[in-house]
């Protein structure tokens, strides 16, 4: 197989982050010997980067532009975007965080490539809802929606204390009170946290 073939295969199908598992179903007459000799290959040429074990770029010949977030999705399956990166991204508060942030039902994980720290926070299984895909810059970004994002944010916050406070951060408060309070309710059950008690501290 060239580069050029497996280059118009993975923009065809808009992998420009793809894994090793990926590229075998793309080339299943391809032995997986022969695929890391040419992934070895690619890599040492700087045609393809790794952005961590079995997770590579397209860096040749053209490199796209592609979401933080949406790496932080493919770089840990499954996980969403939530946690100070979602609220960000939602202008609820004003920080910029330093990580992307996400929730998964894997254990937690860290990991730091050139698009910059991803942290990847675990939840049980049953409480890994709430998410949906948006559009970022033509690529599908799973991300909580805002109401989740609050919710596992104060989840992480408050836990090991056993008693709701509201973290010491600008929250946007007219956009949390504009929320869908069924969601919140919903959501903040799922963590046996008291939402009453969360709008109470609004």
């Amino acid at each position: 197989m060239k580069f050029m073939e497996m280059y118009r295969t993975l923009e065809a199908n808009r992998l420009f982050v793809f894994s090793f598992d990926e590229l075998l179903l793309l080339y299943p007459n391809e032995t997986k010997e022969n695929l890391r000799k040419l992934m070895y290959r690619w890599k040492s040429k700087g045609w393809v980067m790794s952005l961590k074990k079995g997770l590579y770029e397209i860096a040749y010949p053209k490199q796209v532009n592609i979401p933080d977030l949406y790496v932080a999705n493919k770089m840990y399956q499954p996980s969403y975007i939530s946690l100070e990166t979602a609220l960000s991204h939602y202008s609820i508060i004003p920080e910029v965080s330093m990580a992307v942030t996400s929730i998964t039902t894997k254990p937690t994980r860290k990991y730091k490539n050139r698009y910059g720290l991803f942290l990847y926070r675990t939840v049980r299984p049953e409480v890994f809802n709430g998410y949906s895909i948006e559009e970022i810059r033509g690529l599908p970004v799973l991300i909580a929606e805002p109401e989740k994002a609050f919710i596992d944010y104060l989840y992480f916050q408050t836990y090991r204390k056993k008693k709701f406070e509201l973290p010491d951060m600008r929250f946007d408060r007219g956009k949390i009170k504009a929320f869908n309070r069924k969601k919140v309710y919903r959501y903040a059950r799922l963590y046996n946290l008291n939402a009453g008690e969360i709008y109470a501290n609004l």
